[in-house]
């Protein structure tokens, strides 16, 4: 048995075991705090590991015990909610806790190597690109307008800003960094509240004023919500009305949707109607793109963050409301690694922090309804759809002895 001091962390490994490690040389004891994540050689390589545990014991003799090479952040990334959700949840889907927790975190940071800076990704033009005439870009418009957009930022925009005026422009930003004329840049955070002036939304009918001020009288305690609306009936214009009131108390919003194509039009009313700090998490972003907005929601710079079931994992230390679009699609299930539910361990992570957590869906699925029945969630209905407007007539017809053209009867 040893009596130094001993750091236990995880490594994405396939073994349902943790790793006694000493601790770096010239590194202030104080310094290493659980979630941190440090640079520890692993057989005849160097891996990223996670901190645990900070021990006195180990069961290792003294001889066996490598050193850790360096701490790789200057405080930590997972609080110890964060880590006992995730260690609740290896534990229940019988996962190794090193690939669990690893696994949380965007992919340029489980390699050994330290985080960007807390400025903003954003991109401007190179010498090149200032000398160019925009005017030669009549066949490529949305080339001209970037450009011409950015001429007026010597220093640069942030790539939401750029969003913002001209749309989700990944595939344009990366065709003029191909030409060399422009160039990715780190942009200091600007106030996160000089936002544009928010565009009014309707009028919320009966039923989604009930169904908001439901959620919104159980605001700093959990309480598990299914609201079961018709397709039509508003359940969006719900969610944006709970965003409004959670931000307003200064908390954060974790909103899950099950796929990546739902994203950019979900993005694109909460920037209209609630122009906040909003972090967007998919696997169609680049990694940079995915490490910047984790940075910045795991250090509270955004109020929103957007994203698929990988996205229910990302540190928020001031979650106020999750909610789960389409609660009943398959998509929301990892089948592959690390296999989980994304719509119930959300239910988890509400209950943990003591928030609501709202599923949203036009067709409930079966294990959402089984907890209404027994009293687990508490069900808020939209039976009607929103504005007046109509649901389809359907007609049941009886094909069994008409002609059928391509399986279409007249």
């Amino acid at each position: 048995m040893s009596s130094q001091v001993i750091l236990r962390v995880a490594v994405a490994v396939p073994l349902r075991s943790l790793f006694d490690y000493l601790p770096p040389v010239d590194c202030e004891p104080a310094r290493l705090l659980p979630g941190c994540r440090l640079r520890v050689p692993f057989g005849r390589s160097e891996r990223c590991a996670v901190l645990l545990e900070v021990d006195s014991k180990t069961t290792l003799a003294p001889a066996r015990l490598k050193r850790v090479r360096e701490l790789l952040d200057p405080g930590p990334l997972f609080s110890p909610a964060d880590l006992a959700l995730l260690r609740w949840a290896a534990d229940y889907y019988q996962h190794p806790l090193g690939e669990v927790i690893l696994g949380a975190l965007p992919t340029r940071l489980r390699k050994a190597r330290g985080a960007r800076r807390a400025g903003q990704a954003g991109w401007r033009l190179t010498a090149e690109g200032k000398a160019q005439d925009t005017a030669r870009l009549a066949r490529a418009p949305r080339q001209a307008v970037i450009m011409a957009l950015l001429a007026t930022a010597p220093d640069g925009l942030e790539q939401p800003q750029i969003y913002r005026r001209c749309g989700e422009c990944r595939a344009v930003l990366r065709r003029l960094e191909h030409k060399g004329w422009l160039e990715p840049c780190e942009i200091a955070s600007a106030d996160m509240d000089a936002r544009p002036v928010p565009m009014p939304g309707p009028a919320l009918n009966e039923a989604q004023r009930a169904a908001v001020s439901a959620v919104a009288a159980s605001l700093g305690s959990y309480a598990a919500f299914l609201l079961d609306g018709v397709t039509g009936s508003g359940k969006t214009e719900v969610y944006l009305s709970l965003v409004e009131q959670v931000v307003a108390r200064g908390l954060q919003v974790l909103l899950l949707v099950p796929e990546i194509g739902l994203t950019p039009q979900l993005l694109r009313r909460f920037r209209q109607r609630i122009p906040l700090p909003t972090a967007v998490l998919h696997s169609a972003m680049s990694d940079t793109e995915r490490e910047q907005a984790w940075l910045d929601a795991c250090q509270g710079r955004v109020r929103l963050v957007l994203g698929t079931r990988s996205a229910l994992f990302t540190p928020l230390p001031r979650l106020g409301l999750v909610v789960v679009d389409e609660e009943h699609d398959l998509s929301l299930k990892q089948q592959e690694g690390f296999r989980y539910s994304a719509r119930d361990l959300a239910v988890v992570r509400a209950q943990r922090c003591g928030c609501p957590v709202l599923l949203g869906s036009a067709t409930p699925s079966l294990e959402s309804l089984r907890n209404v029945r027994e009293g687990r969630y508490r069900q808020l209905l939209l039976p009607h759809r929103a504005g007046g407007a109509a649901s389809p007539r359907l007609d049941l017809l009886d094909i069994r002895s008409v002609r059928l053209d391509t399986g279409i009867s007249p």
